[in-house]
């Protein structure tokens, strides 16, 4: 009985770690890269890996950059479908009827965000919890190691 419990129990621990590692929990990214990826979105913003929203997230983002969190950041269709290719190619499906659009409505997000307080996110060094390079220094590089945080005044 107490192997049995065993057994499960130690399933159980490595499926819901797996489960969590695949909601993208993890703190450095391999990742391909695609040239005009970095150079649209770079341009405005660090380039956000793209495994950390679901397919579906980056689908309803590239099919409205007119209206892109507040700013028009349209671009030609040959580079809204090479960078819309690139990102579903490096992102998963969930299928959720609702997806999030911003990275930070993830509860894997929150969880991993949630002893920064509120105050942290309004400082003028940070500016929102958008902003990932405030804190994680070398996030360009898409390394969010917690070694590598400073949380800046």
């Amino acid at each position: 009985m107490k192997f049995t419990i065993l057994v499960l129990a130690t399933a159980f621990a490595f499926t819901t770690s797996a489960a969590f590692a695949d909601d993208d929990e993890g703190e450095n990214f391999t990742m391909a890269t695609n040239a005009k990826w970095k150079e649209e979105c770079g341009s405005c913003h660090i380039t956000y890996p793209p495994r950390l929203l679901p397919t579906e997230s980056w689908a309803a983002i590239m099919t409205s950059l007119d209206k892109h969190f507040g700013a028009d950041a349209s671009i030609d269709d040959a580079a809204n479908q090479e960078i819309s290719r690139f990102l579903a190619s490096n992102s998963k499906p969930l299928g959720l009827p609702n997806p999030p659009l911003r990275i930070t409505e993830r509860e894997w997000f929150k969880h991993e965000h949630e002893e920064v307080g509120a105050a942290v996110w309004k400082r003028k060094s940070v500016g929102s919890p958008a902003n990932c390079s405030a804190c994680h220094q070398h996030a360009a590089d898409l390394n969010y190691d917690e070694d590598a945080i400073t949380i800046p005044k």
